[in-house]
């Protein structure tokens, strides 16, 4: 029993830290497909350029994309068995923070009616990054996993952010049972 009471705080503390993912992760598929069959992979030229990023947070998320799926056993090839593209969008969000405390007023010796409150905006800017993953014989979308969390504009943090988007799109790949 004493135990369990010091592990406690620790097991509380993994569950917290593992339920609060910065990038919250979804995916979709073709049921039809036996995604055993994909053994290699290339970049899709076409759908990479129509993504609105700068070139340098392009070559990111494909060095990132490319250790990941070298990381599952699968090669990257001339003649692949499935190719990859990616999509972005970005939305700025503005929160607005109005801490009013009434028409009494907080503070010492002002009118009674004197309005007293606090007010703050800030703004984040949310990512959506797609990764899909097409048949290259069939030219047809056969998996699609999506990442959205906060960007960060900090050079020293963009690339450890990019690799973590990354990763836990591409942990729902294979899908479960299809392996």
């Amino acid at each position: 029993m004493k135990k369990l009471l010091k592990l406690s705080p620790v097991l509380i503390l993994a569950i917290l830290l593992s339920s609060c993912s910065s990038v919250r992760v979804a995916a979709d598929y073709d049921k039809e497909v036996n995604f055993n069959q994909y053994k290699s992979f290339a970049f899709f030229k076409p759908g990479i350029d129509k993504a609105e990023i700068s070139d340098l947070d392009k070559r990111r998320i494909l060095r990132a994309i490319e250790a990941e799926l070298l990381a599952k056993g699968m090669t990257k090839s001339e003649t692949p068995d499935m190719l990859v593209s990616i999509f972005t969008k970005e939305r700025e969000q503005v929160n607005v923070y109005n801490n009013g405390f009434g028409p009494y007023g907080y503070g010492w010796g002002w009118s009674p009616w004197y309005w007293s409150s606090y007010n703050s905006v800030s703004t984040t800017t949310e990512g959506i990054l797609y990764i899909d993953l097409i048949d290259a014989k069939r030219k047809e979308l056969v998996w699609q996993g999506q990442g959205v969390g906060y960007l960060t504009h900090n050079m020293e943090e963009k690339d450890e952010r990019i690799k973590e988007f990354v990763f836990k799109i591409l942990e729902k790949y294979p899908p479960e049972g299809k392996k």
